[in-house]
C-alpha cells in the first residue's frame, strides 16, 4: 500500500574528480570519491529504516547498485539547470503521484538519523513546512505538504545565505526547525570527526 510520505534522496552518481570538490582541494579527488562513497552507504542505511515511501534521484543516470537496493528505494534522474529547479520538480512530481507530505534530503550528512527523518514527517502534521538546519547556512532537510515554488528561486545555491533566504520565504508560513546538523562539504568538515579518520590520516 501506497504511503502517504514521500522520502527524495538526492544524489550524485560516484565519479571521479565529480564529487565533494570543495573537499577534494585538502584530500584529493580519489580520497573525496572514497568519502561520499561511505556518505551513500550510510544515507541508504539510515533512510531504509524510515517509515515511508523512498525514491533516490541521481544527478546523471540510473544505475543498478549495492547502495540503494530496490526493495527500498526507487529511482528517478533530476531534471532542472540548478539545484533549485532539480529539487522544484522532484516535489511537483512526487506531490502529483498523491503523496501528502514530502520530505527532502542530500547524501552528503554522516550523523543524520532515522529519527531526524521520522520528527520531520511528524512536524509536517501540525505545520506547514519543516526545515533542518545546516551548520554551514544551508539546510540537510526541507519538507513540505504543498508546494512553494519560491523556495526553489533566487537562491545561491551552496552559500551561507540559503537557509536565511529561505526563512524569509516561509515568513508567512508555519514552519518548523529540526536539530542544526554538520554536512560534510570542505575539510573543516571531517578533520575532526570520528568517522573521517581514516581518510585523514592514511
Amino acid at each position: 500500500m501506497k504511503e502517504k510520505n514521500i522520502l527524495i534522496i538526492f544524489t550524485r552518481n560516484p565519479q571521479l574528480g565529480k564529487v565533494k570538490t570543495r573537499l577534494a582541494k585538502t584530500v584529493g579527488n580519489k580520497k573525496a570519491l572514497e568519502i561520499y562513497t561511505l556518505l551513500l552507504k550510510k544515507t541508504a542505511e539510515v533512510t531504509a529504516k524510515v517509515k515511508a515511501d523512498r525514491v533516490v534521484y541521481y544527478s546523471e543516470d540510473i544505475v543498478e547498485d549495492a547502495i540503494w537496493s530496490p526493495a527500498y528505494f526507487s529511482k528517478k534522474i533530476q531534471r532542472g539547470n540548478d539545484l533549485g529547479e532539480r529539487m522544484m520538480q522532484a516535489f511537483k512530481e512526487n506531490f502529483s503521484e498523491g503523496y501528502k507530505n514530502a520530505v527532502i534530503i542530500g547524501s552528503d550528512m554522516f550523523d543524520i538519523t532515522p529519527s531526524h527523518i521520522e520528527e520531520a514527517f511528524q512536524k509536517l502534521n501540525t505545520h506547514n513546512a519543516v526545515i533542518g538546519p545546516a551548520q554551514d547556512g544551508g539546510y540537510y532537510l526541507l519538507g513540505l505538504k504543498k508546494m512553494h515554488a519560491e523556495l526553489f528561486q533566487h537562491k545561491k545555491w551552496g552559500t551561507n545565505s540559503v537557509l536565511r533566504d529561505t526563512l524569509e520565504d516561509l515568513k508567512t508560513v508555519d514552519v518548523a526547525l529540526l536539530e542544526e546538523l554538520n554536512d560534510i562539504d570542505e575539510y573543516n568538515d571531517i578533520k575532526e570527526h570520528p568517522a573521517f579518520q581514516e581518510f585523514i590520516n592514511n
